[in-house]
């Protein structure tokens, strides 16, 4: 596709957008709900096609050397499918946000206000890898009466095609505009500095890929971003922890999924209980092969362990690698964690609920958890139906963008003839 061809090709596809996003407004909620199970239905009807198209990119992948985290992402298994299915099934049956209004405050004059919400409008979503993100921003967008232009990675362009492909199914068969959901088709990266910069057309850009992406972006971009840059999530197993539930959960929340952005990076131990879950941890994770490089303690409970550098506590390695580091009290952690995290998810491991509270409530991340291990960062995991990504941003949305995310709202007033004294 030629630059001039290319810009044309954007400026159309921005032009529909806006034109549906007018028609958008008016569907009903029937009409979404409709929509979206027909399409879970027509992905579990194509379960088998899903996978043949997928399996032509991830053949492609290996080829070109994708890392194992990103094969991982790109892959279509049954159980992916059917989580892609749950979740449009859970998004559907949700509350529909759109409409609605807050409490309404009558003022002295008898007038009356109240915030209605709606839709953000045309959003572009970016995304590298994860074929489901096709499905996850669609359903999302279309549930929140949005416009979605959507742009995956070239890795994935058979998968994203056969998926679009039961969007548009879909779109007809509840008679939703043809433009309210459309893939960019092309894999050519000009595209992207188009979309991001198309004002006119685009409200939002909400991207899910890799660092460099995420970067490239921040830098580029004139429509407003909601993002994440990495996923740097710690753990903090407390002095009052619950022994095998910390060992547990540590090892859960490493070795769940390498390739998640919710997939624990640094786990932080409190010096009293370091001897009594590290050398059960270290045989754990040695016998899932995965690398640990921890403090000075550390590497004298493990001595198998390599030094941990400045590097390691910065870094969201996505693969088989953790950083260990024993601490001495509850206030190091979180200064630890304060210094180094992304923001994105920090869980603390233990029995004593004043512990808990503190560190919900000093560490600032998107989620803090008591219990639980990092990898329950996902929209679907929490009753959203699924999520667009993890947003850091501290205006607008914060933690899984799902449909409440994708809403703004305004003001609407209504009176009998009052005037400004």
């Amino acid at each position: 596709m030629t630059t001039s061809s290319l810009h044309d090709t954007m400026q159309t596809i921005g032009q529909q957008a806006k034109a549906a996003a007018k028609a958008m407004r008016a569907v009903s909620q029937q009409q979404k709900i409709k929509a979206l199970l027909y399409l879970a239905d027509k992905i579990q009807e194509n379960a088998d096609y899903l996978k043949a198209e997928n399996a032509k990119d991830l053949a492609a992948a290996k080829e070109n050397g994708l890392t194992p985290a990103l094969l991982d992402r790109l892959t279509l298994s049954d159980k992916s499918i059917q989580t892609m299915v749950a979740g449009v099934r859970q998004i559907a049956h949700l509350d529909d946000p759109i409409g609605s209004l807050s409490s309404t405050r009558i003022l002295p004059n008898g007038m009356q206000i109240a915030k209605m919400t709606i839709p953000l409008g045309v959003i572009g979503i970016i995304y590298e890898s994860r074929p489901n993100v096709t499905i996850d921003a669609a359903a999302l967008c279309l549930k929140a009466s949005n416009v979605a232009i959507l742009r995956g990675g070239s890795e994935a362009f058979y998968s994203n095609t056969a998926l679009a492909s039961l969007v548009k199914e879909a779109l007809a068969y509840a008679g939703l505009p043809d433009a309210a959901v459309q893939i960019i088709p092309t894999t050519d990266r000009a595209a992207v500095g188009h979309l991001v910069t198309m004002t006119d057309y685009v409200d939002v850009i909400i991207p899910r890929g890799g660092k460099g992406l995420l970067q490239r972006l921040a830098n580029e971009a004139k429509v407003p971003l909601i993002m994440h840059l990495d996923g740097n999530c710690h753990m903090y197993l407390d002095r009052s922890a619950n022994l095998d539930m910390a060992i547990e959960l540590a090892f859960h929340a490493k070795t769940y999924r390498y390739g998640i952005c919710g997939s624990l990076e640094t786990l932080l131990v409190h010096q009293d209980i370091a001897s009594q879950v590290l050398p059960t941890l270290a045989q754990k994770f040695t016998e899932k092969s995965v690398e640990m490089r921890g403090c000075p303690r550390t590497l004298e409970i493990i001595p198998s362990a390599t030094p941990a550098s400045e590097f390691d506590w910065e870094t969201e390695y996505l693969a088989p690698i953790i950083a260990i580091k024993i601490v001495d009290t509850i206030e190091q952690a979180i200064n630890h964690i304060e210094q180094y995290s992304s923001g994105h998810t920090e869980s603390i491991i233990t029995e004593d609920m004043h512990a808990a509270r503190q560190f919900q409530l000093l560490v600032d991340s998107a989620g803090v958890y008591v219990n639980l291990p990092t990898v329950f960062a996902d929209g679907f995991e929490y009753g959203l139906g699924a999520e667009i990504g993890i947003s850091t941003n501290r205006l607008h949305a914060r933690g899984p963008v799902a449909v409440e995310g994708l809403t703004t709202y305004k003001w609407v007033l209504t009176g009998d003839g009052q005037t400004r004294s």
